[in-house]
Parts: structure tokens; C-alpha cells; sequence
């Protein structure tokens, strides 16, 4: 079976990044530079990917348009690889990344990784999109696949293939909390994955900055 690429990439800058409030997740637009960003990215791309997969969301879906329209003739598909949205209780409240901060730190400090907050995602829900999505991804082929998603959602992606953790408990998500603050995945940039003989994914240790975001 022939080596498979899969390039994890995060969206473009985006109203939120820059402290801008929002009520719906999803809704999220890029901001002018994301948009920069976002072609930049495209121009830069070293080979035709064989396949396009984007969020739901929509500062994602904007990030991948450009790719998309550089390579008309690659199959785009949306998969379930959007942020991870675990504060169900301020769904609908225009809030700013500020304002929402306490509620971040009191979820995490919890850290009861099968909590649904007012009926959000939970962290093992996370995980479990982690896995489908590797799942899926290997199934694939030809490559190399692009697949325009989030921070948390990269960074628990790596996590995955890192730790290769067993249960989901509490432990593990204070585990992921650690990972997740020393590590950085700027706007537009990501990472690398390779496929191996036994079918698994395994983290390059490069990342995917193909040329300089611009400001």
C-alpha cells in the first residue's frame, strides 16, 4: 500500500482570534488578513492534493475556497473535524475569548472528560472524532489530503498519536491539557501526517508553514 500525506491545516485568522465576540461557533468569519492568509496558503501548496476535506464551520470553509479553486478538479467533501465546542451553556450569548476565559478554565479544572456542559461536546466525544476521522483519512487514497480544521482539533489529533492513550478518563484529559498548553498551531499553519505499513498514522515533526502568514 502506497504511503498516504495528510496535511492538517488550521483556518485563517478569524473574528475570534482577534477578540471579536460571537454567539455560534460555526458562524465565525475570517477576518481580512485570514482571507490573506487563506490565499497565500493556497498559492503555496507544493502538489495537487487529492483530496480537499473542510469543517463544517465556516472560517474553515473559507480557508479551504482558495485550494479549492486552485485545484477545481480535486473532490472536496465537509467532515465532522470542527473545533472542539465543550461550553454548551453560553451557546447563543455574544461573548469575546476574554469573557469566555473563566468558563474555559473552570471546564478544564473539572476535568470530567465525559461532561457535556449544557449539552456540548464532551472530551471523550473529541477523542472519539479524533479516531473516526484517522479512521476515515486511512481509507483514502491517492493523496496527499488537506484537510482545513481547527486548533484543538489538530493539536488532539497529535496528542492521539503521541500518547496513543487507552481509556478516556480524567487523567488522560489533564494529560491532553498539558499537551494542549505548550503547544502552538498558528492561523494557517499545521501538520504533517504519514502513513505506515501497518496502516497507522504517525506525526512528522516539521510543521506545515509554507510561507509566512501575511499581516
Amino acid at each position: 500500500m502506497a504511503e498516504l500525506r495528510v496535511w492538517l491545516i488550521r483556518h485563517g485568522e478569524s473574528d475570534s482570534n482577534v477578540g471579536g465576540p460571537s454567539s455560534t461557533p460555526g458562524e465565525t468569519p475570517l477576518t481580512a488578513i485570514g482571507h490573506r492568509q487563506a490565499a497565500q496558503l493556497a498559492r503555496a501548496i507544493p502538489v495537487p492534493p487529492g483530496l480537499i476535506v473542510s469543517s463544517p464551520y465556516w472560517r474553515a470553509r473559507q480557508t479551504a475556497q482558495p485550494a479549492m479553486d486552485r485545484f477545481p478538479g480535486t473532490p472536496s467533501e465537509v467532515w465532522p473535524v470542527q473545533e472542539f465546542t465543550h461550553l454548551g451553556s453560553l451557546d447563543g450569548r455574544s461573548t469575546t475569548v476574554q469573557e469566555r476565559r473563566p468558563y474555559v478554565q473552570a471546564y478544564w479544572n473539572r476535568a470530567d472528560p465525559d461532561l457535556r456542559e449544557g449539552g456540548a461536546e464532551s472530551f471523550a466525544d473529541l477523542v472519539a472524532r479524533v479516531r473516526d476521522c484517522l479512521a476515515r483519512l486511512g481509507k483514502h487514497r491517492p493523496g496527499p489530503i488537506m484537510v482545513f480544521t481547527h486548533e484543538n482539533f489538530i493539536k488532539c489529533v497529535m496528542w492521539v498519536l503521541l500518547n496513543q492513550p487507552g481509556a478516556i478518563d480524567r487523567r488522560a484529559m489533564l494529560s491532553f491539557r498539558e499537551f494542549h498548553d505548550s503547544n502552538t498551531v498558528a492561523n494557517c499553519t499545521g501538520v504533517e501526517l504519514r502513513s505506515t505499513e501497518s496502516g497507522r498514522f504517525v506525526l512528522l515533526p516539521h510543521r506545515i508553514a509554507w510561507s509566512p502568514p501575511p499581516r
